[in-house]
């Protein structure tokens, strides 16, 4: 490896990495400098072992408490209860791990498409090998297309321009040069090297690689991400949370009920497996099965939408975003530079594209001057504009597509006599061309070059002499400082044919045209969107101010009239641990950040974050890396997107859309709510059976369910409703509120209230069929434990019409409108009548004959914990204005 290659000479790098500048490396040292070396790839973002996904899946602290519960069961000879608990664990796993292991399989049909291959220079011959063989001393060979494998110090080019804005920021191609350069050049002006990751838009070069794999500036920039400790899932924090809850709530119910009984004189046995009961029938078992399922659901509906989501809880994430940092250049942008102004003669277009395709606008002197430099002083293949090449040059070709002129035919009527090639030093490019009996010359380049060398101007009443040049100096400087990459032209006639030292001389100047990498046509009402939901989008890029703040004009992120300090640039601000107050509320206000570099983009993410903010982070570069992995939630794009910036997101946008992002946040905050009222089912159900086995047995009442009943209720009656509530498509507004308080757990306090109100209510029914079977119609203890289990089940399916918001109605709303409730009903229902059929289910279960009258007061009861409910509901909302539930 070569320290500051950019400050050496050629000759001095060939001879410190003991290379050859044309022989290259021989063959014999290759393997040595692998080993010494390694191969060039960066091995930390190796994909997700299938082990790993499994055991990711086990981590849930829901699931240690079954584990504990299966074991007991064993060890009580309660063998179907226990078989049962792991088949749930299974369940819950397996759903899980499937749905990861398409995601991972996705994202590895995505690096293998991002694997290249480039042409070296070994022992004197030119060889193709793959880019991870690259070693440091090869000489590469670079042309258009090609990824750059590997840091280089360029030892010769030719027209070379690279393409390193997943790397800087910057849209505009990079033009490359030999030169040696100060030992104090930043990466962005260190134009004598290439590096990793970067593209190859034009031209060709030969280098000498001088890093590789994580010695390479993109290794340093991954070596960020990798420290960046990522951050665990809101949902995840939230249903941990949840899950510590649960756990203490069940410890105390089974200890009470413990130590209850064998105070009354029961047996310490038989009141160990009530308190295993109580522990089963606290613990919601479908609450793991149905979360998963839930968002896998999520998951495929975004998959089709062309969202690849690599973790399940990733998907609810994107939910409780409220920030969303997104990169610039080919994110919000096209990525790809077009014509924008035009200043010509006394003239000038704002929006070159708003031009009205019209002879009088081509029939203008100057104006038909510059299109026609803007075709033939211009290397590019008309019929070529998608291409690879020089960015400039196709935007010109496509500009005069786009006004009718045919650039085919300009070129054959105008054959080219003679070129003056673009050259980094001279920053300009002229060429001869026949037209006629005369010679025409056109030339385009910097304008401050190219205006040494033009002593007229033309305008629209002919050409004079150039004496405005002040002026026109003051008009490129107004373009440069919006950001815009300006080009100058100009032209002349002969008689002759001029030779390249006096094909500049004399040249009358035309104008200007100043390019953009313009706002893509939907971002700007994706943003309107995002506004409305209460989620801020900031723009983070290292790109220069002036086009930081065009565009973020153009999207909506500021005002039109916003000045150029609404922008904040890297240099003047630094956050630091502890900022002040003032700069904290400055960087809170701020929605554009320029000049950034990757460390100030990972410090603007641990910002947010610091500041209780859910942050999103969207970026396809090298330099998005360790934001991507810090943030809450990375998202990358999948086409343009380099494969560093792919492995470190936790979401892949396969078809690079930025209006997906909306559809993924949409779908995880519905799925957010739907978790949320699935919760509130499964625990008002499950806080039923607790009270109803702990108060029967406190009024030494017959035991309303045995252990494998509550299993069946948690199995069954529990999990399709609650299922069916969490594949629901979600309330038409809820783009329309503010994103879910990440300080606020998935249940708060009126969800706590609602839980208990209906428990409650499903409890009285239960207890009140036990009472009245016992005391009023002295029937045998196993039917009275029958009529009240089919109570519950009855109770809990009712309990599903509880969820929908006071504001609905009864009738119609998002529980009555889904068809999934519906087929879970029936799916329950059934389910609980083929096991009073089946022989050895009933038997398991214990369940016994009823007749049609034991099943008239089933219902009757059961839909009195309905009622009870609502007429509560009712009730407090007309003396209090508002109901537990909202």
């Amino acid at each position: 490896m070569v320290e500051k290659p950019f400050a050496i000479s050629v000759d001095k790098v060939v001879a410190s990495l003991d290379s050859h500048a044309e022989l290259g490396l021989d063959r014999e040292v290759i393997q040595e400098r692998m080993n010494q070396y390694g191969p060039n790839q960066i091995p930390q973002y190796a994909p997700k072992k299938r082990w790993r996904i499994l055991t990711d899946q086990l981590l849930n602290p829901i699931l240690y408490i079954l584990f504990a519960a299966s074991i007991l069961a064993f060890i009580f000879n309660d063998i179907l209860e226990g078989i049962a608990i792991l088949i749930v664990i299974l369940i819950s796993a397996g759903i899980g791990y499937f749905m990861e292991l398409q995601a991972v399989r996705s994202l590895e049909e995505l690096r293998k498409m991002g694997q290249s291959k480039i042409f070296v220079i070994r022992s004197g011959k030119s060889i193709q090998i793959k880019s991870f063989e690259v070693v440091p001393g090869d000489i590469v060979l670079l042309r258009t297309g090609d990824i750059v494998p590997a840091d280089a110090r360029l030892m010769a080019v030719d027209n070379l321009l690279v393409k390193e804005s997943a790397l800087t920021g910057e849209s505009v191609p990079v033009t490359k040069q030999t030169r040696t350069l100060p030992h104090h050049s930043p990466i962005t002006d260190q134009h004598n090297m290439v590096f990793r990751g970067t593209m190859v838009t034009a031209g060709s070069g030969k280098a000498i690689v001088t890093a590789t794999a994580k010695h390479t500036q993109l290794g340093h920039i991954q070596q960020l991400g990798i420290d960046a400790i990522e951050e665990r899932t809101p949902l995840e924090k939230k249903l941990n949370q949840l899950s510590r809850w649960l756990i203490w709530l069940t410890l105390f119910f089974a200890i009470f009920v413990i130590i209850v009984g064998y105070i009354r004189g029961n047996d310490f046995l038989l009141m160990v497996e009530t308190g295993v009961a109580l522990a089963v029938a606290a613990i919601p078992e479908g609450l793991p099965i149905v979360a998963t399922i839930a968002l896998a659901q999520g998951m495929l509906r975004l998959s089709k939408r062309q969202v690849i989501i690599k973790e399940l809880e990733a998907v609810q994430t994107l939910g409780a975003t409220d920030i969303i940092c997104t990169d610039k250049t080919g994110t919000l942008t096209e990525d790809r530079m077009k014509v924008h102004a035009i200043l010509y003669g006394d003239e000038s277009v704002d929006d070159a594209y708003s031009i009205e395709v019209s002879s009088s606008v081509k029939e203008h002197p100057v104006f038909n001057k510059m299109m026609l430099a803007g075709v033939l002083c211009n290397n590019e293949d008309p019929n070529a504009i998608k291409g690879q090449g020089d960015s400039i040059e196709l935007s010109l070709m496509e500009f005069a597509k786009y006004l009718g002129y045919d650039p085919v035919s300009i070129k054959e009527n105008n054959p080219e006599l003679l070129e003056l090639p673009f050259d980094a030093a001279r920053k300009f490019m002229a060429t001869a061309h026949s037209q006629g009996q005369r010679v025409h010359v056109y030339a385009k380049g910097a304008f401050e070059s190219l205006i040494i060398h033009c002593d007229f101007i033309m305008n629209a009443t002919g050409i004079i002499s150039f004496d405005t040049k002040s002026e026109w100096h003051a008009k490129v400087n107004t373009l440069a400082d919006q950001g815009l990459r300006t080009l100058a032209f100009a032209y002349k006639e002969t008689q002759e044919l001029p030779t390249s030292k006096s094909i500049i001389e004399g040249l009358t100047f035309l104008g200007i045209i100043g390019f953009l990498d313009p706002a893509r046509n939907d971002v700007k009402a994706t943003i309107d969107i995002y506004k409305k939901a209460g989620i801020k989008v900031v723009m983070v890029t290292g790109d220069h101010p002036g086009t930081s703040k065009k565009i973020a004009q153009e999207v909506g992120l500021l005002e039109m009239d916003a000045s150029l300090d609404k922008v904040m640039i890297a240099k003047d601000f630094v956050i630091g641990d502890n900022p002040d107050a003032t700069v904290i509320k400055r960087l809170l206000n701020a929605s554009v950040f320029a000049r950034v570099t990757p460390e100030q983009k990972l410090d603007i993410v641990k910002f947010y974050q610091k500041n209780n903010h859910i942050v999103g982070m969207i970026g396809d570069g090298i330099n998005d890396v360790p934001a991507l992995k810090k943030a809450d939630i990375g998202i990358a794009m999948g086409i343009r997107g380099t494969e560093a910036a792919r492995e470190a997101a936790d979401v892949i946008l396969k078809n690079d859309g930025f209006t997906a992002i909306e559809l993924a946040i949409r779908q995880g905050r519905v799925i957010f709510e739907n978790i949320r009222q699935f919760v509130v089912y499964l625990l008002s159900c499950n806080l039923a059976e607790i009270l109803s086995v702990g108060i029967a047995a406190s009024l030494n009442f017959p035991s309303p369910l045995l252990p494998m009943q509550i299993l069946f209720l948690n199995l069954i009656t529990d999990v399709f409703p609650a299922l069916a509530l969490g594949l629901g498509k979600g309330e038409k507004d809820i783009m329309e509120r503010p994103p879910n308080n990440p300080k606020v757990p998935i249940i708060n306090r009126k969800d706590w209230y609602t839980i208990i109100l209906y428990g409650l209510c499903i409890s009285l029914a239960v207890l009140g069929i036990v009472a009245y079977t016992y005391l009023v119609l002295e029937l045998p203890t196993e039917t009275i434990n029958n009529m009240a289990f089919y109570t519950l089940v009855m109770a809990q399916l009712f309990n599903v019409f509880n969820l929908p918001k006071h504001t609905e109605s009864f009738w119609i709303n998002e529980v009555t409108t889904n068809i999934w409730v519906w087929g879970a009903i029936v799916l329950s229902l059934g389910i609980t009548f083929g096991a009073y059929l089946i022989t050895p289910v009933a038997e398991a279960l214990s369940l016994d004959p009823v007749s049609m009258h034991q099943l008239i007061l089933v219902v009757l009861f059961a839909l009195g914990s309905l009622v009870l409910a609502q007429l509560t509901k009712r009730s407090i909302k007309y003396f209090f204005g508002k109901t537990p539930n909202g």
